[in-house]
């Protein structure tokens, strides 16, 4: 008789991707053969006919600023990249030591409605030091069987203009950060080059990947995407770097953006976005035309930044398919294979999908298909983690 582990599941009675009925079975945190036999006294769950998920990957995330789980508090800082950051600065002045506690309430949050995985970007410069790192890396410890936590080291006071970040973001990365972040190299730093090569360089150091927030648009932001193309490929780093938000690609002439696109796909940079209500979306169909890999995140949630968020990442792929215009199935379940499929490739996270041999997280919820599911963004029926059941929220 077969021993039963702590990541033994048969769950009956589920439709993957909107399928047909079966019943998937996980044997130690990884989805069986269809032919193996679940031992005898192995947990059932009946999925009653729901539609079966992967586990969502939140792609962009800012754990270390949140307020989740802190009363209410109104949004003041002005409309601006600058001004946000100000009060940034100032409102995690009084919020330091709380870090860890509100990065858990948040990421527990998002593990509940099926968020398997998350990249975060946490703040790293002189002032707070690595105090934001090391009360995440404390956290993802703790939490790994609920949900995976990659970190960013995120220089977003500066990298150039604000000496000695960089010492603290290649030390971030001997504690078990995985990748280097950078902003905005020619209105954050003034030095377009000089940003992007120190980034490049500490990621040869190191070994790290690269994510860089790049809110620039027009010109501004296409040149700054065209040299950290031309670095990714003159260091054989295809597939280890990322551009988030990339709002140039939304604001810039036809030809200029297909010249953009053809770089992105020969270097094998990746796209992140938010889906933002106010800011230009990258064109995901024509990038996913391209081979271009697309991930999806939330950005900041309910911090300095933005009074919105809730972490769920159904709603985000809603946002992401309502800005790019999509209305057709197919299209609308594009929005959702960013959220997955992208963010999976993104983050180098291998066997994610329903098949046998696949990482045993899925995420049941009451639909009639992937685009209902997208559209509606039902509750949770089941959230099932490494073939461990986790308790399961409204993504109210």
């Amino acid at each position: 008789m077969t021993a039963i582990s702590g990541n033994d599941l048969l769950v009956r009675n589920v439709r993957p991707l909107g399928g047909g009925i079966v019943d998937i079975l996980i044997l130690d945190g990884r989805i069986a053969d269809t032919t193996t036999t679940a031992p005898d006294g192995t947990e059932v769950l009946n999925g009653a006919g729901a539609l079966a998920l992967p586990g969502l990957i939140n792609a962009h995330c800012h754990l270390d600023k949140t307020r989740w789980g802190l009363p209410w508090q109104p949004h003041t800082p002005g409309p601006t990249r600058d001004e946000r950051i100000a009060a940034d600065r100032e409102l995690r002045r009084g919020l330091m030591a709380s870090t860890k506690d509100r990065a858990a309430a948040l990421a527990e949050h998002c593990a509940a409605l099926g968020t398997s995985h998350i990249r975060t970007h946490v703040d790293v410069e002189p002032e707070f030091g690595l105090t934001g790192v090391e009360a995440l890396l404390e956290l993802r410890e703790q939490i790994a069987e609920r949900i995976t936590i990659e970190l960013v080291a995120f220089p977003q006071f500066g990298l150039i203009t604000n000496p000695g970040t960089a010492a603290l973001m290649e030390a971030a990365v001997g504690l078990g950060v995985e990748v280097l972040g950078g902003i905005d190299p020619s209105s954050i730093d003034n030095d377009r080059a000089g940003q992007i090569d120190a980034i490049f360089a500490m990621a040869e150091r190191t070994g790290a990947g690269i994510d860089i927030h790049l809110h620039e648009t027009g010109e501004e932001g296409a040149a700054s995407l065209e040299l950290i193309c031309e670095r990714t490929q003159a260091l054989g780093m295809s597939g280890k770097v990322a551009v988030s938000h990339g709002f140039c690609l939304g604001t810039v002439e036809e030809a200029r953006l297909s010249g953009l696109i053809d770089a992105i796909a020969a270097a094998g940079v990746a796209v992140v976005t938010y889906a933002p209500g106010d800011s230009p979306v990258p064109p995901l169909k024509r990038l996913a035309e391209a081979g271009v890999t697309v991930a999806v995140g939330t950005d900041g949630i309910r911090d300095a930044w933005t009074p919105y968020g809730n972490g769920d990442m159904l709603e985000r792929a809603m946002m992401l398919a309502y800005r790019s215009g999509f209305r057709r199935d197919e299209d609308i379940e594009l929005a959702l294979d960013a959220v997955i499929s992208g963010g999976a490739r993104l983050m180098g996270i291998e066997d994610r999908g329903l098949a046998p041999g696949c990482v045993g997280d899925l995420v049941l919820v009451e639909a009639e298909t992937v685009a209902d599911a997208v559209i509606a963004r039902p509750s949770r029926q089941a959230v099932i983690k490494d073939g461990i059941r986790l308790p399961a929220v409204s993504s109210r």
